[in-house]
C-alpha cells in the first residue's frame, strides 16, 4: 500500500529534480521511493573469512613437510 509524503524541497533544487527525472522517464515519488530503499537497505558486506574463503586453495600435499618446501623453493629461487 503506498502511503502519501509531502516534503519540503528548494524550488531550484525541485526543477532540476524534476528534469533529471523527466530524462530518465521517471516520476520524482519513484526517485524517492527508489532512494529511501537503498538508504534502509542492509549492507550486504562480506567478511573477511568470507573473502578467504574464496581464495584459490593451494595445492599442497596435507602430509608434505611445509618448513622443506620453503627451504626448497628458496633455495630454487636464490641458488642456495
Amino acid at each position: 500500500m503506498k502511503e502519501r509524503l509531502n516534503l519540503t524541497i528548494d524550488a531550484v533544487l525541485l526543477d532540476a529534480i524534476k528534469r533529471y527525472a523527466a530524462k530518465r522517464q521517471i516520476s520524482v515519488s519513484e526517485l524517492v521511493e527508489n532512494y529511501f530503499e537503498k538508504v534502509t537497505k542492509p549492507v550486504q558486506r562480506k567478511t573477511v573469512l568470507d573473502l578467504v574463503d574464496e581464495l584459490e586453495k593451494p595445492a599442497i600435499d596435507p602430509k608434505a613437510d611445509l618448513k622443506e618446501l620453503y627451504y626448497k623453493e628458496q633455495g630454487e629461487k636464490y641458488g642456495f
